[in-house]
């Protein structure tokens, strides 16, 4: 029993060592460099002499690098166009837009001037008569003063001539409205660079009545006169100004000095553009500011300060105030409030066009004392002209 129980015990131990030998021989076993470790797939070529018909063969070897040929020629291939940059406009000369403006004016403005040639070339010239002029010159926003100057005037001559011949007439009122827009008045622009430093233009007026707008048009008329020019986006108050001025800017190679800080303080953008244009040699600078309403005392505050702090290192040549000639007699308030604050030296007169009355030239001008310089009378890049009296006149009476 014993003997029996001790083979059986031999023989199991006899297994275990069978079977751990077997197992370790199973894990040290490696799959031979180059061979497939599991049965080829049918699509796996087979490369080398060494394949064997049992399916698993060497692994193919990674493919020799392959020289890449560039041709010589390179004419058939085309290159991506470089970007572009933008064309610079060419603004309208001067000139050309005096005779492009005089002749829109007296399309659209001339009410003015029919009404006041039908009723002096009537055939009897009574009170009733020289009560309508007075009435139409009045409608124009002339001005009472202004009005009465110039009936007066047409009654002597009338009185002294006795003519009613539509030629004279038009000749006699063509003089008498001259005299009061008054062509003594020194209407050039001080846009003229100093020794040392540019010229300083400062643009001022209330919300809406296009000063950005007017300051880019400027810009383009000083570039069409070869001026050197750089603008000052001092309106911080508004978030489109500043982006709206720089457009007008890049139209005509004008750079534009401007904050990237929302409500920056307008005094500083102002000291900067100007110092900028000092560095830069520049012609002449243009500074817009922001829109103020003549009855908060603080904006209006504000707008002195812009002009001081320019005054530190350059002398402000001119302040030109926006008005836009459809306001009529509330255009004067706001001059006369503007005028207070900083010493105006000049007005720039926008949309006198048809809905605005010729006579508001001649009643701002003896409110400030001050001559309009400029005027404007659409929409269109280069629709800003200097003011001529004379020319003026004569659209008013075609």
């Amino acid at each position: 029993m014993n003997e029996t129980l001790a083979i059986v015990i031999y023989v199991v131990v006899a297994l275990a060592v069978v079977g751990s030998v077997a197992a370790l021989l199973v894990r040290t076993r490696r799959t031979p460099k180059g061979m497939y470790p599991t049965t080829r797939d049918a699509n796996d070529p087979v490369t080398g002499a060494g394949a064997h018909a049992a399916g698993t063969g060497l692994l193919d070897a990674p493919p020799a690098e392959t020289d890449v040929v560039v041709p010589d020629d390179l004419r058939d291939l085309e290159a991506a166009p470089a970007p572009e940059a933008p064309a610079l406009e060419t603004p309208d000369p001067v000139q050309g837009r005096l005779a492009r403006l005089r002749a829109r004016l007296s399309k659209s403005n001339n009410a003015l001037g029919k009404a006041l040639l039908a009723l002096l070339s009537s055939d009897k010239i009574d009170e009733d008569v020289w009560d309508e002029i007075e009435e139409t010159l009045l409608l124009a926003d002339l001005g009472t003063e202004p009005t009465m100057e110039l009936v007066d005037a047409l009654r002597e001559r009338v009185k002294i001539s006795g003519s009613r011949d539509p030629q004279e007439v038009h000749q006699m009122l063509r003089e008498e409205l001259i005299k009061l827009v008054d062509p003594t008045l020194d209407r050039s622009l001080a846009v003229t660079r100093h020794a040392d430093k540019p010229a300083v233009v400062m643009v001022v007026g209330v919300n809406g009545v296009g000063k950005t707008t007017t300051v880019g048009k400027l810009a383009r008329v000083l570039v069409a006169e070869d001026k050197d020019v750089l603008l000052g986006a001092a309106d911080t108050f508004r978030a489109a100004a500043a982006e709206q001025l720089a457009t007008w800017g890049q139209r005509v190679g004008v750079p534009t000095v401007k904050s990237d800080v929302d409500g920056a303080d307008p005094a500083s953008v102002a000291f900067e553009a100007v110092k900028a244009g000092i560095d830069g040699e520049v012609d002449v600078v243009l500074i817009d500011t922001a829109g103020r309403l003549q009855n908060k005392v603080g904006l209006m505050d504000e707008l002195g300060k812009v002009k001081r702090v320019i005054e530190k290192q350059a002398e402000v040549d001119e302040v030109l105030l926006v008005l836009d000639a459809t306001t009529g007699q509330n255009g004067l308030m706001q001059a006369k409030v503007f005028s207070e604050v900083v010493n105006i030296t000049g007005i720039v007169l926008t949309k006198l066009d048809g809905t605005a009355k010729g006579g508001i030239v001649v009643a701002i001008q003896r409110t400030l004392g001050v001559p309009v310089k400029l005027i404007g009378l659409g929409e269109g890049a280069d629709d800003l002209a200097p003011f001529e009296a004379e020319g003026f006149v004569d659209a008013l009476l075609s």
